[in-house]
């Protein structure tokens, strides 16, 4: 199991991110540090789940930016659509 230190160091985020903005977030409570499983933004000095709209009631003691997640079908992270980034410009 992951130790608080190491996980808060994965979260870099400093400070508040800027509102508004989908961040990932580390929460804590009497049970250990765990990540949401949703994308979450912060705007009026509260956090809000980005799919719901909700606040949240968890304590948050980092965020980072969302990364690239990893594609277990085909064993690889997804890489930007460059194709239809071009064909705009033409």
């Amino acid at each position: 199991m992951a130790t608080r230190e190491k996980r808060l160091a994965q979260f870099d985020g400093s400070g508040d991110p800027p509102p508004g903005q989908t961040v990932e977030v580390l929460c804590e409570d009497h049970s250990g540090t765990y990540q949401l499983p949703f994308p979450c933004f912060f705007i009026d000095g509260k956090w809000h789940n980005k799919e719901s709209g909700g606040a949240l009631e968890a304590t948050v003691i980092g965020w980072r930016f969302p990364r690239a997640r990893y594609d277990e079908r085909n064993g690889r992270r997804p890489q930007p659509n460059f194709v239809s980034d071009r064909a705009s410009s033409y």
